[in-house]
């Protein structure tokens, strides 16, 4: 089912990524749920569910990353 708010994110990601990554998430979870609706659309037997959670966890790591020291999600810096 798709999010209205962040509040609404599961408690994995709301106790984990930073607001900014939080919203990323979101938009990324949403739009995958209406882009993978057909079944054919998606990788072996996910459900759409799965799916649009794994295209929003990819989404926050293209600009963020967990710091491998304190395990804190923080954004990726240029260069």
């Amino acid at each position: 089912m798709p999010y209205e708010q962040t509040e609404e994110l599961p408690g994995r990601v709301k106790l984990h990524l930073p607001l900014h990554a939080q919203e990323i998430y979101l938009a990324a979870f949403d739009n995958a749920w209406k882009e993978y609706a057909d079944p054919e659309k998606r990788h072996g037997k996910e459900t759409r569910e799965e799916t649009a959670h794994r295209v929003a966890w990819a989404a926050v790591k293209r600009r963020y990353r967990k710091n491998p020291r304190n395990g804190m999600w923080e954004e990726k810096t240029a260069g």
